[in-house]
């Protein structure tokens, strides 16, 4: 066995969607309150005793590259390199007594709701008075806000309630304590995120207050970008337009996914709306915000989802031409209602698809782009990258959508910084600038 282990030195590989991340930077922040060290994404060099990783199990392919990570660091287990390996996180909450049997080099496994409990196992105690507070590991110009957990939603092919259990809202207190924490330490963008953002407040107030809230989180000062994520269509509150278009700080930019437009797919999804109030609704929200950008999501390959069907999927795509898109392949969860169907889109289907799709976006998108040279807009600068600046505008959320290029020149500019540019040259998913 090697000597090289270094306690209270505690590797943390965060897996999965935002939402994870947040769970993660809210453990992260607890553990460095009890003296404990936190290496990000640890190399086998750094010296390391344990390593916490949050996994994610929401699709196949999102559960092999967790079950992956952790065969690497049972490997580094085995060979030495670091003593503990502790599993927390979504395919823990779903698959322990699995997990468990069949990874027994694991010395435990965590729930989604077990904070307290891993503080606990490596011996540190639950600081209350860092309730609202977290350490950010995204850049430290933007992060993300959970405003609630769970899911009352019956969408037939996503497993995330019966992983994270029903929709529970987060007080207008604590949301708004959190984003003045977060805005106090230098974060200029905020995206609000939760499984339905458009449920928030149901359970709490007995009605949806996503537009109160938005308004409160608009006024604090310091946050120059408020941007909102998953969205969902049915039930959508109208509302929220107004508050949305009457705030400078609130970006013109809704990311609601609509999975499909076949109204027989969407009665199987649980979807609760049809093609036809769905293409309304994306009527009304760009009538209310002239210029707005829309991000959705779409999935091929449903089970019975026939070549009309999907040809239908793709005239909407082409019709409604949304600002960003992105597409996943349906992929068959235990447990959930849509696995009684039977999965008969062969894999190389579905994949084909969603190439198709693409390839429709992909030509919406430099349209869209091509139009926006020559105009002037105001980005943040997110990364000094290979002889230019990458930054985004209001109509691009972190991670996910178009990029903006800036060729550097005498100017230095300051990563976190906002500045304004003149588009000057445009591809399918990136934008080429010059400061003006």
């Amino acid at each position: 066995m090697k000597t090289k282990i270094k306690p209270h030195r505690i590797g943390f590989v965060s897996l999965g969607c935002a939402k994870n991340l947040v769970d993660s930077e809210t453990l992260i922040s607890q553990l460095e309150a009890n003296q404990i060290e936190i290496v990000l994404n640890p190399s086998l060099e750094q010296e390391i005793q344990t390593v916490i990783i949050n996994t994610c199990g929401f699709i196949n392919d999102a559960k092999k590259e967790s079950i992956n990570t952790i065969l690497h660091f049972i490997n580094a287990k085995k060979n030495g390199d670091l003593s503990r390996i502790f599993v927390m996180g979504c395919l823990s909450q779903r698959y322990k007594a699995q997990l468990a049997k069949e990874l027994p080099e694991v010395d435990a496994f965590f729930g989604v709701n077990e904070l307290k409990e891993i503080i606990h196992e490596l011996g540190g105690r639950y600081k209350q008075e860092l309730h609202g507070e977290r350490r950010t590991t995204t850049p430290s110009h933007y992060t993300y806000l959970k405003i609630a957990e769970g899911c009352d939603r019956k969408c037939s092919f996503c497993a995330i309630p019966l992983i994270r259990g029903k929709h529970v809202s987060r007080s207008m207190e604590d949301i708004i304590q959190e984003t003045e924490f977060l805005v106090g330490s230098g974060v200029r963008e905020i995206n609000l995120i939760s499984q339905d953002t458009t449920y928030y407040g149901i359970d709490l107030y007995n009605k949806r207050r996503l537009p109160e809230l938005m308004n409160k989180l608009a006024m604090i000062p310091g946050l120059d970008w408020l941007r909102l994520h998953y969205t969902y269509p049915d039930g959508f509150p109208l509302k929220l337009l107004g508050i949305i278009k009457e705030n400078p700080n609130i970006c013109k930019y809704i990311d609601i996914p609509l999975q499909h437009i076949s109204d027989r797919i969407l009665r199987s999804m649980h979807r609760n709306i049809t093609s036809l109030k769905t293409r309304n609704l994306i009527d009304t929200i760009r009538s209310a915000i002239p210029g707005i950008t829309l991000r959705t999501t779409m999935i091929v390959g449903y089970p019975g989802e026939t070549e009309q069907e999907f040809n239908e999927l793709k005239r909407f795509v082409g019709e409604a031409k949304f600002e960003r898109m992105g597409v996943f392949t349906y992929s068959h969860e235990e447990d959930t209602q849509a696995y009684s169907l039977r999965d008969d889109v062969p894999g190389k289907l579905k994949q084909g698809r969603a190439n198709e799709l693409m390839a429709i976006q992909e030509e919406i998108s430099l349209e869209i782009n091509t139009r926006r040279i020559g105009e002037t807009m105001k980005v943040i600068i997110d990364e000094d990258w290979n002889g230019y600046y990458i930054a985004r505008s209001e109509m691009d959320s972190p991670e996910v959508d178009n990029e903006i290029l800036i060729k550097k020149t005498g100017t230095p500019l300051t990563i976190g910084t906002f500045c304004q540019v003149k588009i000057t040259a445009a591809e399918s998913f990136d934008l080429y600038a010059e400061l003006t």
